[in-house]
């Protein structure tokens, strides 16, 4: 037989491992019960929301944020309709048929200089313009001054577009009486329109420059050349709906701001991605989405919004006398930034962005 003093101590230790026990299992349970700082930010609920694109790679952060799930996971039932140029996808805001969509910088500035109010609250592309032409006709542009007295088609309201005009009156040229402008529909009218002979010169965007040197043509400059980093396809909505429900907006940003961490560390799957919404060769659509003549930032660079403002009114693409700076709102994607930054603060992206977020927008 066990003595009595050796059984009471065995007791004892029995009792302190069950106490034990209990006190690690109350305490898995309450970890469970409370959600992680990551949890506790993601939305339970879903909002309706329609998002406007063009089937181009400068719409990549809208796509990765559908297919990724990144929407869904911070609470928007998002909806994705397709448009062949801006001025659809704009007037489809402007109607209250879309909640948001990046259709450029110019076409958006062009209707709230005729009074639409739209707001920028984000920005989807930079750059990523560019000029072609028949490969025998290339050296003619090697200065701006070779454009005068030719045919060059465009389409409408293209941010590349006003680039090139701000940089023909920045030279001296007026391109309303020097040059003929062609406005088609598409980049892809643009491209047939060159290749045919119809015009001398052609502006698209990509991924239509990469699919110009596919057809034989030749990618004379780009848009960085003529205004270095300007800014391209804002993120723009209603003022009155981004009031009436800002929580969808930040919401919304957070998932941009998701997918271009996404995009810029998993180049492959990007691809994979933007290949169901871009019919183009893959290698093609890589050296289009990552060569980098174009750039996919959620940020909404204010300065860059304001500086490309001020561009169109200098070459007259512009008449107004509009405070563009009251045409754009920082506080959604900042409120977005910081919360994704609480959730990982180790994230080396959004430590990125953040930085950047200074100098681009105070």
């Amino acid at each position: 037989m066990r003595k009595p003093h050796l059984l009471i101590a065995s007791l004892a230790i029995a009792l302190v491992f069950s106490l034990l026990l209990a006190g690690c299992s109350q305490q898995k349970a309450e970890q469970s019960a409370t959600p992680s700082a990551a949890q506790a930010t993601t939305p339970t609920d879903k909002i309706k929301f329609k998002i406007g694109y063009l089937p181009a790679v400068g719409d990549i952060l809208s796509f990765v944020a559908k297919e990724k799930g990144f929407f869904e996971q911070e609470g928007l039932d998002v909806e994705l309709f397709q448009f062949t140029n801006s001025g659809e996808g704009l007037n489809a805001i402007k109607a209250g048929k879309l909640d948001a969509g990046a259709f450029g910088t110019s076409a958006p500035q062009v209707f709230i200089a005729k009074g639409t109010p739209f707001v920028d609250i984000g920005g989807m592309q930079s750059e990523g313009h560019a000029v072609v032409t028949k490969p025998e006709n290339a050296p003619q542009y090697s200065n701006l001054q070779g454009f005068v007295g030719k045919k060059v088609a465009t389409v409408r309201l293209a941010t590349g577009d006003a680039v090139w005009r701000a940089a023909m009156s920045k030279a001296g040229i007026d391109w309303k009486t020097q040059v003929t402008i062609q406005e088609l529909d598409s980049p892809a009218a643009v491209l047939e329109a060159v290749k045919k002979g119809a015009a001398d010169v052609g502006l698209v965007w990509v991924p239509f420059s990469e699919m110009a040197e596919q057809q034989g043509l030749q990618i004379v400059s780009w848009s960085s050349e003529y205004m270095p980093g300007h800014v391209c396809c804002r993120v723009v909505a209603l003022e009155d709906k981004i009031k009436d429900n800002k929580e969808a907006y930040i919401r919304l940003s957070r998932a941009s701001i998701r997918a271009y961490d996404f995009y810029i560390n998993n180049q492959e799957e990007t691809l994979d991605i933007a290949s169901k919404y871009v019919k183009l060769d893959r290698e093609l659509l890589r050296k289009a989405t990552y060569s980098g003549h174009i750039h996919s930032i959620p940020d909404p660079d204010k300065k860059g919004f304001i500086a490309f403002w001020e561009a169109m009114k200098a070459a007259g693409y512009i008449q107004s006398d509009i405070d563009i700076s009251q045409h754009v709102n920082t506080e959604i994607y900042k409120t977005a930034l910081d919360q994704l930054s609480q959730r990982e603060p180790q994230n080396s992206t959004y430590q990125k962005l953040a930085k950047d977020f200074v100098i681009n927008n105070q």
